[in-house]
């Protein structure tokens, strides 16, 4: 299992000491949401802050946009190089072509499903990505109560990408904690984002850890 930190849920007063101490805690990638107040009811980060965070970090960025006119932040964040960059189904009209487009430029493409969207919906779409992202929650804010509905969203896509026999990883964001985390492993996840559970604790090499549920 791999632990991405949600920075949505970081003391931006202390942004690089905080980065620098989930960087020491075993972060295996910063999962960084980028909002732009259409297609969630809220603002955070742009370019010119994740190029300052990428400059103080060899931790891989995983850059999550749930914004509207997606192909025009792709290419803002392009030159970033973060391993990731995940879109929305919901928001994108020709998903098949802005994947092989950020693959073009040497960044793993990831689509994202809202918690309504159903698997279905990407079916033609596994072998394009690299990565899907299912939320556990309704979009735009942290801190927000898991939604159970994604346990069997997870097996379902697990299904499909093992059926194609593809490599593709699950990530999923929203609610997670220690108390769900294995559940989401035993259900085929790969990669669990986390803000509010691991900011909010008082070690987070501890909170990091409890994520990483082993059998």
């Amino acid at each position: 299992m791999y632990v991405a930190p949600s920075l949505l849920s970081v003391n931006f007063l202390r942004l690089e000491e905080e980065i620098k101490a989930i960087d020491a805690a075993g972060a295996d990638l910063l999962h960084i949401d980028v909002m732009d107040g259409h297609f969630v009811p809220n603002l955070t980060f742009g370019p010119c802050v994740i190029e300052k965070i990428s400059s103080i970090t060899k931790v891989p960025l995983d850059v999550h946009l749930m914004v509207k006119d997606v192909s025009k932040f792709v290419d803002l964040f392009i030159p970033l190089k973060p391993k990731f960059i995940s879109f929305h189904i919901e928001s994108e009209d020709h998903p098949i072509r802005l994947c092989e487009y950020i693959k073009n430029h040497g960044i793993h493409p990831a689509i994202v499903l809202n918690p309504h969207t159903p698997v279905s919906s990407i079916k033609h779409m596994i072998e394009f990505v690299d990565m899907v992202l299912l939320m556990s929650v309704n979009p735009g804010f942290g801190g927000q109560k898991f939604l159970p509905l994604v346990y069997e969203k997870i097996k379902e896509l697990r299904q499909r990408i093992d059926e194609k026999n593809a490599k593709v990883f699950i990530e999923v964001d929203g609610g997670v904690n220690g108390l769900n985390a294995s559940d989401l492993e035993l259900a085929g996840a790969d990669i669990l984002v986390a803000g509010n559970y691991i900011f909010s604790s008082d070690d987070y090499k501890t909170a990091i850890s409890s994520l990483k549920f082993e059998f």
